[in-house]
């Protein structure tokens, strides 16, 4: 199975140094920089990346 990797919609243009991409993986979600794609991964569970982006849409880690 190939890999489909996903720019994140809040990264910005070719020239942001800020870029991750996202792909759904059999152990859960594969997190790596766009600009060094054969670089290091990170790979979350699903329910822990859920919750991540759930605590970012309510503001919580502004607190």
């Amino acid at each position: 199975m190939t890999e489909q990797w996903r720019k994140s919609s809040h990264s910005g243009g070719a020239n942001d140094s800020a870029c991750v991409e996202l792909a759904g993986l059999p152990a859960g979600v594969g997190i790596r920089d766009s600009k060094d794609p054969e670089g290091g991964r990170l790979t979350v569970r699903r329910a822990a990346f859920g919750e991540l982006v759930r605590r970012i849409r309510e503001g919580a880690l502004d607190r």
